[in-house]
């Protein structure tokens, strides 16, 4: 019996629990969001979404309608069982009201109402309630509509019928509050997409209908996958020659926890593991990876000596069996223990046994009734640890010249002379001539320079021992200090804001998206951390009588231009072609004064989307390359 056909079916006013009240909300937006930023804002739509999930979780909904309308409102309708309209038997008021004006109210706290749901600490309705100007809630239940309306988190009507219907289900549209949002409260289709087809990936069967209403965005997609994260992990493929065709996958249920995993190894020199605990991405892994990791090492290292693949005294380490692979592991349980409250990892030591038994079992199963394909996997891995070798001999040789030592910091690298890496920045410049003037202009005491001759490796298309031979990349790693792959160490770096600093044109763009591809594949700490930044150069120079102007856009130019029109005096202007066209205090007053310029911090919001992209961007596969610019050209913009 699957965990779905568990639930009691009991989802009345008796299973609502109330554990606190809902007044720090509007007060600490970020302790229960996030952010009041985008991040934030978009986490609104999931928190509804999500309550919708569980009730797909528990069996009741196939299909969820989201919507973007036209004044910027999100509505979210599923067709589950309709949040319950009784009195609560403690409260004395409509439940549904309970569910979205005290915090921690829900179904969710083992009152009966989900055995598994993703919203765990029951905070979703009441706190996007809050942080909404307004939020109006219908449900079809009992052969009849009710309708409820609130504003900033306190009801502002009664619950009242304003209808019949033989249907049930739930309606929520909220429309954020600017007070709150003070940096957006617009939603960006292309974020929000990326969740919900997560969503319906994860979960198996189930329908999400995702719209844009609004003018001149009118957008729809609709998610539908009844393979889920076998169908998932062919989506993140795509863009990569897979070296056996079929996508390995299981899934175990037992009384109080399921796990489903799907996996399968490209010709791409990268390792994509997911983790999701009731469809949270857990991004710091947890028990459930830990359980798949040491299974996948033991079983290809068995089978391997087993069938005379491997040596008898050869051993496949992690690494080379997660070299190429995409993977997706997908547990549910009914008492998720999250560490943090990001909910990044899970914390069940019980779920390691199970997922490690789990993939032992099914993965031996896999390989003994497809020998052709076990064969090619474990070539690959070999292949892969005898790469890994080599790039150990390279790194040894590397440290026994001083390459890779700290005291032995690259000719090219003009270091400051502060020691705290708080304090200390490194700026990657494009170009000698550049990098000649960033040097005359910088603060000597707290940046650094290191000039990039040219494009560097497109590491995407190699594996260590060959990026370790490249020049550039070898400056760059002696000159941050943290070490490469295995060798990492967050804790040694030397500067914590690493700045790429390119030429604002095609080359520049295509200069730092290498540079991103090997932070993101080789020091990906350092995106994740917040260490990596992009500098803005300005593309003007604007001179009219005695006054200068910079600015750093065609947008920008316009408004400056048309600002400026009746001013007396010729107008000068110099657009500028490369940073080398700057001299040293030019360079230091537009993009490296401290007080004046512009740094765009690089994030990263998601693993699979960022792995497609830059799979997508600097690997082999031409079609997808040109089918990603030709989709996305027409919402391309230059941000003032």
């Amino acid at each position: 019996m699957s965990l779905e056909e568990k639930t009691s079916g009991q989802y009345d006013a008796a299973q609502i629990q109330v554990l606190e009240g809902l007044e720090a909300v509007r007060k600490r937006p970020g302790m229960y969001i996030g952010s009041t930023g985008p991040k934030g804002l978009h986490h609104l739509v999931y928190e509804i979404v999500d309550n919708s999930i569980d009730e797909a979780l528990a069996g009741y909904c196939k299909t969820i309608n989201v919507t973007i309308q036209k004044d910027n409102s999100i509505m979210v309708e599923d067709d589950g069982r309709g949040m319950p309209v009784d009195k609560h038997p403690k409260m004395g008021i409509p439940a549904v009201e309970v569910i979205h004006t005290v915090l921690h109210a829900g179904g969710k706290f083992g009152g009966g109402g989900y055995k598994v749901s993703g919203g765990l600490h029951g905070v979703g309705a009441s706190v996007v309630n809050a942080l909404s100007t307004h939020m109006e809630v219908e449900i079809k239940r009992n052969g009849k509509i009710y309708k409820q309306c609130y504003e900033r988190g306190k009801a502002v009507t009664k619950l009242e019928v304003i209808g019949e219907s033989k249907k049930t289900g739930s309606k929520t549209t909220f429309w954020p509050d600017p007070e709150i949002f003070t940096e957006t409260t617009v939603f960006d289709f292309d974020t929000l997409e990326h969740r919900l087809r997560e969503m319906a990936f994860l979960n198996k069967g189930i329908k999400i209908i995702f719209k844009d209403e609004r003018e001149g965005r009118k957008r729809s997609e609709t998610f539908h996958y009844e393979g889920g994260i076998k169908e998932f992990v062919k989506y993140l493929n795509k863009n990569k020659d897979a070296i056996h065709n079929d996508v390995i996958y299981f899934e175990i249920i037992k009384e109080t926890c399921e796990v489903e995993v799907a996996m399968q190894y490209t010709d791409s020199y990268s390792e994509l593991v997911l983790g999701y605990a009731n469809n949270i991405n857990t991004t710091d892994g947890g028990t459930h990876i830990v359980g798949f990791k040491s299974a996948l090492t033991r079983v290809f290292n068995d089978y391997g000596k087993k069938n005379k693949i491997l040596k008898e005294n050869d051993t496949l380490s992690g690494d080379d069996v997660r070299e190429d692979i995409t993977a997706n592991i997908s547990v549910k349980l009914a008492e998720p223990q999250f560490e943090g409250q990001t909910k990044a990892k899970l914390g069940n030591s019980e779920i390691r046994g199970f997922v490690e038994t789990s993939t032992n079992e099914n993965l031996t199963a896999f390989l003994e009734e497809n020998p052709a394909q076990a064969k090619m996997i474990l070539e690959k891995c070999i292949r892969a640890s005898r790469a890994r070798e080599a790039a150990r001999k390279a790194r040894d040789l590397t440290r026994r010249k001083g390459a890779l030592d700290s005291l032995s910091l690259p000719g090219k690298l003009s270091d400051c002379s502060e020691k705290d890496p708080a304090l200390s920045e490194i700026f990657l410049v494009e170009g000698d001539s550049a990098g000649g003037s960033a040097k005359d202009g910088r603060d000597r005491k707290r940046q650094a320079i290191l000039p990039l001759r040219g494009k560097i490796l497109n590491v995407e298309k190699a594996r260590l021992d060959k990026i370790l031979n490249s020049e550039e990349i070898k400056n760059m790693i002696t000159a941050f200090g943290c070490g490469i792959g295995d060798d990492f160490n967050i804790e040694k770096l030397r500067y914590h804001k690493i700045i790429i600093m390119t030429d604002a044109d095609v080359d520049g763009a295509h200069i730092r998206t290498l540079l991103l591809t090997f932070f993101y594949r080789y020091m990906k700490p350092l995106i994740e951390e917040g260490y990596v930044y992009a500098a803005q150069p300005p593309l003007f120079k604007v001179k009219k009588g005695k006054e200068e102007w910079y600015t750093y856009s065609d947008a920008e130019q316009e408004r400056l231009l048309a600002s400026i029109a009746d001013k007396p005096g010729k107008t000068d202007i110099q657009r500028y072609k490369g940073l080398g066209e700057m001299d040293a205090e030019q360079l230091w007053e537009t993009t490296m004064d401290y007080n004046h310029r512009t740094l765009v911090q690089i994030t990263l919001e998601d693993s699979a989307a960022a792995d497609e992209i830059f799979t997508t961007l600097m690997g082999d596969k031409v079609p997808p390359r040109k089918k990603f610019i030709e989709d996305n050209a027409q919402y391309a913009t230059i941000d003032a």
